[in-house]
């Protein structure tokens, strides 16, 4: 493998998960009833977990299963009052 094609890889390698994190965190805690709240958190559990596991090796599907599950528990038991970054954009 020459130094170009490594650094394309490890450029590739960070920037995806980096794009990902952003994407995420702009769609944060969106909604103001339980089951806004829990699709909103799935979504971002379920991206943050493909992630984490990609990153660490791991499956991302499984990773994406486990943190959508934990978002959206945590959307929907969450109170609006509690959380509450406005309306979606």
């Amino acid at each position: 493998m020459t130094q170009s094609t490594t650094r394309r890889l490890t450029v590739r390698h960070f920037a995806t998960p980096a794009l990902l994190a952003a994407l995420a965190l702009s769609l944060a805690a969106c909604g103001y009833t339980p089951g806004s709240r829990a699709l909103s958190g799935g979504a971002i559990g379920a991206g943050t977990g493909a992630i984490i596991g990609a990153a660490t090796g791991g499956s991302a599907a499984t990773g994406a299963l486990i943190g959508g599950g934990i978002g959206a528990i945590g959307g929907a038991v969450t109170n609006p009052n509690t959380v509450n970054l406005g309306h979606a954009p």
